[in-house]
C-alpha cells in the first residue's frame, strides 16, 4: 500500500489546522469538525496551544485516501517554532503549502515556499478564507506569481468571493487555461502545437485535441513532482468549500511511495516527547526496512531494544507489533534517542536547515532550590527541540536558552510552570552573533615536550569555508593510533568551536589534523594498567582546546550579528516617520512601494531592533502599520565588538585553563 507522508504548511493564521480537521472530516475520521478557537482540534493536543490557538508542536494524524494511506503532519506556523517545521520537511513525500486569499502572501510563506523549493518537495497550494471579505483570487494569483514562483496554476474558479456563499469549482479546459499550463511548463514545442494548432513537435504529431490535453496534463504533472510548477486550489477550511477539490488535486499530484519493509533498516527521529513514567518516546519515519517489537536496532549509534511500537491509523496511533517502510511510527524503549538520530543506516536526507535561533535569554527560578530542577526540566525541553540550545555558565550559576522570539520565551515559560511547576523569570532577551574565520592558523604541541602535559600529540589548522558548519579532516593517516583518539579529537574540535575568541560559536571553518602521536597501552611492573605510561581518549580531549584556540587565534575571528529582511505595509502619508525611525536603529530600506495611499518598504535591520520597531510601528502608523521579518543572513558588526562569557575552562587562558582540568580530573 502506498504512504503519503504529508506536510501542512503555512504563515501562523492562514487556517492550515482548520483545514487539517477538514481533510480528517472528509476521509472520515472525524464526525465534526474541531475549532482552533474552541480549542477542540485533533492535532493542536497541548493544553497551551488550545489557550493560545495556535499550533507548538508538530502533530501527525492518519488516514486513508484512496488506496493510500496518508500521514498528515500539521505543523507550526509562528516562526518561533520553526525548528518544528525544519524537523518535518525531510520526512515529507508533499506539502499542501496554505495561503490566505485575505493576507496573501506573508514573510513566513515565502521562507517555508523557498525550503520547499530547494528540497524539492512537490507542493500544492491551497488559498484559504475564500468567503472572507476582501478575498482576492486573481491578484492573489499574480503576488503568488511575484513572490514566490511563476509556475502557479489555478486549478479552480470561485464564485462569491468575499461572501459566506463562496465556493470553487474546477476550471474548464479552454485555452486560458491551457495557456497557463504551457507558460509553467516553458514547453516551446507544446506551446507552438497548441498556438498554431500545427504539429510542430514529434512528440505531439498529429495529436488530436484530447491527446494534446492528456500530454499537457502528463508534462504538467512531471513538473509538479519535481518542484518546479505548482498547482492553485481555492477554498475554505471554515465553511469546507473547495476542500473535495484539493482532496483531488492531492491524490492527483501528490501520489506518494511504497517504501522497500525488505531493504536494510534506515529511518531518523524527528520528535522526542516524554511518557507518563518519563520514558522517551521517539516518533520517526522509516525510509527503508522494518522494526518489530522486540528487535535490536541501532539508534544514532548505540544498540537499543525496541519495547513498543504504534503506527498512525484512523486517526489515532495505534499499538502495533511491527512498523515498515514509508510509515511514521511512535517507538518505545530507544533509551538516550535524540532528535536527529538514525535508525539502522543513515538515510540519505534532504539537508536544508533553518538557521539557529537569533536570540538568547537567560532563565533563572523565582524561588533558589529550584535551581537543580529547573536545570532539569531545561535539559528535557532541550530533548524535545535541540535548538533551545542550553548554556549552563557554572561560574556565574546561570542557564540560558535560545529563542526564535518572544513568543517562544513566553510558551517556554507557560511550559516550566505548567508542566514542572517551576515558576521562573527571564532577562532581556539580547542577540546570538557567530564568529567565522578570517584567515589561517596552525598549531601543534607533543608528547613529553614543554609545554605540553598530556599522554597526546596533536597538531590543528584552521582555515575558513564557505559552508555554514565545521568541517574537520585527516591529515594524517587514518591508521597512525587508534580510532578512538581521533573521534576523541573530532568531538572535542567541535565543542570547543561552541565558544571561538569572542565567545560565540564559530561558523564557517575547515579543521584539519595535522599531527597525531600517543604512547600504546603500558602496564607496570605487577601487570597492570599504567596511566601515566599510557595515552587514553581523556589525553586527546584534554589537548585539543588548547591547540585549537591556539590555531584559531592565529587564524582570527570576526564576529557577525544576524539581519533580519522586514517588510512593512503601512499608509504612504507616514512613510517619512517610519524611515527616520528605521534610520536610527541602523536599518536599510530599500525604495519604497507606493500603490495610491498605501506603501510597501523592504530592506534589512538587525536582529536586535525588530523587536524595538515592532513595538514603534502602531504610533508611527496610526496603528495600521504592518510588520513581517525573517533572518536573512549574518553580517560583520560595525563598532564595539561584542563578547559573550566562556561557560567552561578558557583554553585561552593557558595558565587557569590547566587548572581548572587538574581539578576536573582529581575531583577537588
Amino acid at each position: 500500500m502506498r504512504t503519503l507522508n504529508l506536510g501542512i504548511l503555512a504563515h501562523v493564521d492562514a487556517g492550515k489546522t482548520s483545514l487539517t480537521e477538514r481533510l480528517l472530516q472528509a476521509a472520515g475520521v472525524i464526525d465534526e469538525v474541531g475549532s482552533v478557537d474552541a480549542g477542540s482540534t485533533r492535532t493542536d493536543s497541548l493544553d497551551l496551544e488550545r489557550r493560545r490557538g495556535i499550533t507548538i508542536k508538530s502533530a501527525v494524524v492518519s488516514f486513508a485516501l484512496g488506496d493510500a494511506t496518508v500521514n498528515l503532519i500539521d505543523t507550526p506556523g509562528h516562526p518561533d517554532f520553526i525548528a518544528e517545521v525544519e524537523r518535518v520537511l525531510n520526512l515529507l513525500d508533499g506539502a499542501v503549502l496554505v495561503v490566505s486569499a485575505v493576507e496573501g502572501v506573508q514573510a513566513q510563506t515565502r521562507v517555508l515556499y523557498r525550503a520547499l523549493r530547494r528540497l524539492g518537495v512537490p507542493t500544492v497550494v491551497f488559498v484559504n478564507k475564500i468567503d472572507r471579505a476582501g478575498a482576492r483570487t486573481d491578484s492573489l494569483l499574480r503576488d503568488l506569481a511575484a513572490k514566490l514562483d511563476p509556475a502557479m496554476v489555478a486549478m479552480d474558479t470561485v464564485d462569491g468571493l468575499g461572501t459566506a456563499r463562496a465556493a470553487s469549482e474546477p476550471r474548464e479546459r479552454d485555452a486560458a487555461f491551457a495557456e497557463d499550463l504551457l507558460e509553467a511548463l516553458l514547453d516551446d514545442d507544446l506551446l507552438d502545437a497548441y498556438l498554431a494548432d500545427a504539429a510542430t513537435s514529434p512528440n505531439i504529431s498529429g495529436m488530436s485535441h484530447v491527446a494534446r490535453d492528456a500530454a499537457l496534463d502528463s508534462a504538467f504533472e512531471a513538473r509538479v513532482a519535481k518542484a518546479r510548477a505548482h498547482p492553485v486550489h481555492f477554498g475554505s477550511a471554515i465553511t469546507g468549500a473547495g476542500v473535495d477539490g484539493l482532496i483531488a488535486g492531492i491524490r492527483r499530484f501528490l501520489p506518494g511511495s511504497e517504501g522497500d519493509a525488505t531493504g536494510p533498516l534506515s529511518g531518523t527521529v524527528f520528535k522526542v516527547e516524554r511518557g507518563p513514567a518519563g520514558e522517551r518516546i521517539a516518533y520517526a519515519r522509516l525510509f527503508s526496512g522494518a522494526v518489530a517489537v522486540r528487535d535490536r536496532v541501532p539508534v544514532g549509534g548505540r544498540d537499543a531494544k525496541v519495547t513498543g511500537i504504534s503506527v498512525f491509523e484512523d486517526g489515532v496511533d495505534r499499538p502495533r507489533a511491527r512498523a515498515e517502510a514509508g510509515r511514521i511510527a511512535k517507538f518505545r524503549g530507544l533509551g538516550e534517542v535524540r532528535i536527529g538520530d538514525a535508525i539502522g543506516q543513515t538515510p540519505r536526507l534532504r539537508t536544508e536547515h533553518f538557521l539557529r535561533p537569533a536570540l538568547e535569554t537567560v532563565v533563572a527560578p523565582v524561588h533558589e532550590p529550584d535551581r537543580p530542577a529547573l536545570h532539569a526540566a531545561l535539559t528535557q525541553l532541550a530533548e524535545q527541540d535541540p535548538l533551545i540550545g542550553l548554556r549552563h555558565d557554572e561560574a556565574r550559576r546561570e542557564l540560558s536558552v535560545s529563542l526564535y522570539g518572544e513568543v517562544q520565551k513566553e510558551v517556554v515559560g507557560a511550559t516550566l510552570a505548567e508542566e514542572y511547576g517551576l515558576e521562573v523569570e527571564f532577562r532581556e532577551s539580547t542577540v546570538i552573533c557567530v564568529e567565522r574565520v578570517t584567515g589561517t592558523g596552525a598549531a601543534a604541541e607533543f608528547i613529553a615536550k614543554a609545554p605540553n602535559p598530556f599522554l597526546a600529540t596533536v597538531g590543528l589548522a584552521v582555515a575558513s569555508s564557505d559552508g555554514p558548519g565545521i568541517d574537520f579532516r585527516l591529515g594524517v593517516e587514518l591508521g597512525s593510533m587508534p580510532f578512538a583518539f581521533f573521534k576523541a579529537v573530532e568531538e572535542t574540535v567541535h565543542d570547543t568551536l561552541r565558544e571561538g575568541l569572542h565567545g560565540w560559536q564559530v561558523e564557517g571553518a575547515t579543521v584539519t589534523m595535522t599531527h597525531s602521536g600517543y604512547w600504546a597501552r603500558q602496564s607496570s611492573a605487577h601487570g597492570g594498567f599504567d596511566k601515566s605510561m599510557s595515552s587514553t581518549a581523556g589525553d586527546f580531549r584534554n589537548l585539543v582546546p588548547l591547540v585549537l584556540m591556539e590555531a584559531l587565534r592565529e587564524a582570527g575571528t570576526v564576529v557577525c550579528e544576524p539581519l533580519h529582511r522586514f517588510r512593512i505595509e503601512l499608509p504612504a502619508a507616514d512613510l517619512g516617520g517610519v524611515l527616520a525611525a528605521l534610520a536610527k536603529l541602523r536599518a536599510v530600506p530599500e525604495p519604497p512601494e507606493i500603490r495610491g495611499g498605501r506603501c510597501a518598504l523592504e530592506g534589512t535591520i538587525p536582529a536586535e531592533a525588530v523587536h524595538g520597531l515592532g513595538q514603534r510601528l502602531p504610533g508611527l502608523t496610526s496603528g495600521e502599520g504592518v510588520l513581517e521579518s525573517v533572518f536573512e543572513r549574518h553580517e560583520p558588526v560595525s563598532g564595539l565588538v561584542p563578547a559573550r562569557p566562556r561557560t567552561d575552562a578558557n583554553p585561552l587562558d593557558r595558565e587557569a585553563y590547566l587548572l581548572a582540568v587538574s581539578r576536573r580530573v582529581t575531583g577537588a
